[in-house]
């Protein structure tokens, strides 16, 4: 590939984009400041976020360099199947908004441990509290930095270390303001976020009808699905190649709503943003953000496709080769070099917006839970508001100085950053649920049942994971529940396998439980009520235009 720049019509761009978001950051933490602000104004910004600015900032937190680049390089991959992740999250996030925001709303929850510590115990709470910050720091915060920084610099030219000194920088300006900063600011990111990727997607709609002699985006779409055909199947059958990664019918009832209810409903980074609000924001905050979930695909997959199409063609045969084979996640960044002056530095700040946003967001969870579940509860229990904003101030400092040392180390780029994350969050994800679940909705759970769930799902993940290796697993392929890899052994899907775990942890919680119990309800019952879950007539209307447009897409696309 050729060396990339970037014109000084792309610098004034992203000097605009680098401006504005900096500016009115500033402009709310000058305002936030004439106000008085403790603890809770600083991590969680109470009752001071919009909807509009929930929304944004959800987006914003949840989509980054591996969905820029990991998803496009899936969609090069294995096509618009790809996109359940992103079209199953606004299902998803329905579901969220109606019942578990207004249990976290109800009971007063500020993070995650503190949930735990009130539904079970200090001991279930404090194990967890310690898992998130290491997962936070080692898992997340890395792979969002390393690879956005690896995204910035194949666009810019510019040095690899010096992207991701740069980026962690510029992150830590924003984090410092606490949420509010960021929750505003993440308006502007989205802003340029949506612009500029689907400046992106215009640009390879385009090559592809000129590449076929004709012109406009819509005659590029229709050439994209009479040439690829196959890469516009939402459902994937057992002989595709891809089905360890997508298992069938499992992304619409299976492993996927594991996957996204744990991470938008039981994962600090996503539901912090809603926690500050009252009920009817924070919903509509989620009904906002789940409406900009179905737009994703359109900027992060189908440019994927488009350059699988040409690809098959003859164009970019040498730039999307790495170490002599075909690398999928040089789609993106392939495209991205050839806009025009101006519009390449517009998609420059779309990736670095949306990088920064992430990162902001993980290292204010990551202050939060550390300030407010382990310095104040085990620390230092008698520390002023005054000390626990400074503490969480340094504890942003501290986790993004380690993300930048640690990151190089990982081997991220070798495994793909969107695999890199699931494949360790993914261990732990059904237990997580299964725990918070019960939690909620159950009132005779008991804290060894949760303690059986994170250790029992666990220990079932990894050995679900080596089983293959171990045994024939030949027979569960009747099923559809096991596949042939190309190492000639049957595996079971990922998802599939959290399926799986998330059953045994329930089962194996709810005989603890019973046995615990002898038939008593447990005492640290959640207060919850069947009032909670109505919804306004907005919100429903709203959640049943985006179920209609999801039953619409999957049939269309099946």
């Amino acid at each position: 590939m050729k060396t990339n720049v970037l014109d000084t019509k792309d610098y004034i761009v992203f000097l605009i984009y680098f401006v504005i978001v900096a500016a009115y950051g500033l402009y709310i933490y000058n305002k936030k400041k004439s106000a008085a602000s403790g603890s809770k104004d600083y991590f969680l910004a109470e009752g001071s976020l919009t909807w509009w600015a929930i929304g944004a900032s959800l987006i914003a937190s949840n989509i980054s360099a591996e969905q820029f680049i990991g998803m496009s390089g899936s969609g090069f991959k294995m096509g618009l199947a790809i996109a359940t992740y992103e079209w199953m999250a606004a299902a998803t996030l329905i579901v969220v908004a109606v019942f578990f925001i207004p249990v976290y709303l109800k009971n007063k929850i500020s993070t995650m441990p503190q949930f735990l510590h009130q539904r079970y115990n200090g001991t279930v709470a404090m194990i967890m509290a310690v898992f998130w910050l290491l997962l936070y720091v080692v898992v997340n915060l890395t792979s969002i930095l390393y690879l956005g920084a690896l995204a910035v610099s194949s666009i810019s030219g510019f040095d690899l270390d010096l992207c991701m000194y740069a980026i962690a920088a510029f992150a830590i300006i924003i984090t410092l303001g606490g949420m509010k900063v960021i929750g505003y600011t993440d308006v502007i990111q989205v802003f340029f976020l949506i612009l500029g990727g689907l400046a992106t997607t215009y640009l390879a709609l385009s090559l592809v009808s000129e590449h076929y002699g004709t012109t406009g985006i819509l005659d590029g779409y229709k050439l994209m699905t009479s040439k690829a055909s196959e890469h516009f199947h939402m459902i994937l059958k057992p002989e595709n190649e891809n089905y360890i990664d997508l298992p069938g019918l499992s992304v619409l009832v299976g492993g996927m709503w594991i996957v996204n209810l744990n991470y938008w409903g039981c994962n600090q980074y996503i539901t912090q943003r809603a926690l500050g609000a009252d009920l009817k924001t924070a919903r509509s905050g989620i009904l906002f953000a789940a409406f900009l979930k179905l737009l994703m695909p359109i900027i992060v997959v189908l440019p994927g496709i488009a350059a699988y199409v040409l690809y098959k063609d003859g164009a970019f045969q040498t730039e999307m080769l790495q170490d002599g084979s075909v690398n999928p996640d040089r789609a993106y960044p392939v495209l991205l070099n050839l806009l025009p002056a101006g519009l390449k530095g517009l998609s420059f700040a779309a990736l670095t917006a949306a990088v920064v946003a992430s990162l902001a967001g993980k290292a204010n969870s990551i202050a939060t839970i550390f300030t407010l579940d382990i310095y104040k509860k085990v620390i230092k229990p008698d520390a002023s508001e005054g000390n626990l904003v400074v503490t969480g101030k340094i504890a942003i400092i501290a986790a993004m100085i380690l993300g930048v040392l640690i990151a190089p180390h990982l081997g991220i780029d070798k495994k793909g950053g969107f695999q890199y994350i699931q494949e360790y969050t993914g261990f732990v994800s059904p237990g997580i649920f299964a725990m918070f679940i019960l939690g909620f909705f159950w009132k005779k759970t008991t804290s060894n049942a949760a303690l059986f769930a994170t250790i029992g799902g666990f220990g079932l993940s990894l050995l679900l994971k080596f089983l293959p290796g171990m045994t024939d697993l030949s027979w569960l392929s009747e099923f559809g529940f096991a596949v042939k890899s190309s190492a000639g052994i049957y595996e079971i899907p990922f998802l599939d396998r959290m399926g799986f775990v998330f059953l045994f942890c329930v089962i194996g919680m709810v005989i603890i439980s019973l046995v615990e119990n002898k038939g008593k309800e447990d005492a640290k019952g959640l207060e919850i009520d069947a009032t909670m879950f109505k919804t306004s007539t907005g919100f429903a209307v709203g959640a049943l235009i985006i179920v209609g447009i999801l039953v619409a897409l999957y049939s269309v696309y099946w």
